[in-house]
């Protein structure tokens, strides 16, 4: 005998009422058995979209998604300390960070996801080098931890399966906009990690979920509080998104824009905030005295990533994957490029065969886009200003309608004054717990 009935959960959130914790941890969990019919929780869905979760309601939510599965139990003599995305374009950052912090001596427990829609995915990227594998089991994430100090690789099944359930059933109602169900749902699965504490990427602009600061806040206050609530040091930055992250969008590209920036180089915002996100993670780990701009400089983080690699059967000395034709739009005008879409070049990337429609959907790995100037660079009538890579020609004119209308040039200001400067103001703001 189950000790409520679906409808009256649903009837409750409907108007307004604030949940029990018995009724969040019962509906979740007969969620996950099956009892609740996806059309009942598709109605939960909607009514907590239109009403809200409180802080503690949310809080209880996820622990009730993470108690749906195991956790994992990362038995290593290093702190550990994690990072999460909300997603962007061109957001490579993963690449460069894991291998940083652990060559500063944290451990770096990282389970990524796959891109969908306009936004790119870590593992999708990962796969562009030959031999690389996404799916570990737990005994070689613990080993590769305790061993190397980092792992990116997929969730396994076990965790958070209630998320994994509700997660598709939100993509598909209208529901995804949801703070306490975003905030939930991340949280679940980094929380069930097992990691001791977490620093959190949520973008803000165009090309991100989010698309004002305000909406950006209230959904980074949401993590923050639900990271204390489970015992877990959390921060969150607020970074922009407006304008492509780096140079390159796709999956090679950006595995090559990483490497670039883990041997000394790279786009300045990029390095930025690869090195802000360090040093947030650093000082939650209890590491704050270490210098992550030295490990990066002196070629500690290039060799971790490199063993970070093989230990997951790639070659980091292997050619990476190169496009079937190139496209290159040329600047229509001489001046100031001052305005490149986020959003519009993620979705070029995309119809370029750099990301998928559906989760079952494969990827180009060749695919992307080379971004050859940003916001605040002179650009030249004719020259080259983006190219774009794909497997498959046909897909150049989707992209190009995409881009319609995702850039401006200025006229020539002298010293540029105006201009944004390239590789500033990626960090907003920083909310702590």
């Amino acid at each position: 005998m189950e000790p409520f009935a679906a409808v009256d959960v649903i009837r409750a959130k409907r108007d307004g009422q604030r949940l029990s914790s018995e009724q969040i941890d019962w509906v979740v969990d007969a969620y996950t058995r099956g009892i609740v019919a996806e059309e009942q929780m598709a109605a939960l869905a909607m009514a907590v979209f239109l009403n809200g979760m409180d802080s503690a309601e949310t809080a209880r939510w996820t622990g009730a998604m993470i108690d749906s599965g195991e956790r994992l139990s990362l038995h290593v003599a290093r702190p550990t300390v994690d990072k999460h995305s909300t997603g962007g374009v061109g957001d490579k950052i993963t690449l460069p960070l894991a291998p940083l912090v652990a060559a500063c001596g944290a451990a770096v427990p990282q389970l990524s996801g796959r891109g969908l829609g306009h936004t790119g995915g870590t593992l999708d990227k990962l796969e562009s080098i030959p031999g690389w594998r996404a799916e570990l089991s737990a005994e070689e994430i613990g080993r590769q931890l305790a061993e190397i100090g980092a792992v990116v690789c997929a969730a396994t099944p076990t965790l958070a399966p209630a998320d994994r359930k509700l997660y598709a059933l939100r993509d598909v109602t209208s529901t995804v906009e949801s703070v306490p169900l975003i905030a939930s749902s991340i949280m679940s699965k980094k929380i069930a990690e097992g990691s001791g504490a977490l620093v959190l990427d949520v973008k803000v602009g165009s090309g991100a979920f989010m698309k004002t600061e305000k909406q950006a806040r209230v959904l980074a206050r949401s993590l923050v509080d639900i990271g204390a609530a489970h015992g877990v040091a959390t921060t969150a930055l607020l970074t922009d998104m407006s304008t492509p992250l780096g140079s390159a969008v796709g999956n090679a590209v950006e595995v090559a824009e990483a490497v670039e920036v883990l041997k000394g180089g790279g786009p300045p915002d990029v390095v930025e905030l690869t090195l802000a996100l360090a040093r947030e993670m650093l000082t939650l780990a209890g590491l704050s005295h270490l210098d992550a701009e030295e490990a990066l400089a002196s070629g500690e983080a290039y060799e971790t990533w490199c063993r970070m690699i093989r230990a997951q059967g790639g070659d980091p000395d292997a050619e990476l994957p190169k496009p079937a034709h190139v496209h290159v739009v040329e600047a229509s005008e001489t001046g100031v490029l001052t305005r490149l879409d986020a959003y519009a070049v993620g979705l070029a990337a995309w119809r370029l065969g750099a990301g998928r429609a559906r989760k079952e959907d494969p990827v180009q790995l060749a695919a992307g886009i080379r971004c050859l100037a940003k916001p605040g660079e002179r650009v030249e009538r004719g020259r080259p200003l983006l190219e774009l890579h794909t497997d498959t020609p046909d897909a150049v004119a989707g992209a190009l309608a995409a881009l319609q209308g995702a850039y401006d040039i200025g006229e020539h200001n002298p010293g540029h004054d105006d201009a944004p400067a390239v590789g500033e103001g990626t960090v907003l703001d920083v909310i702590r717990g």
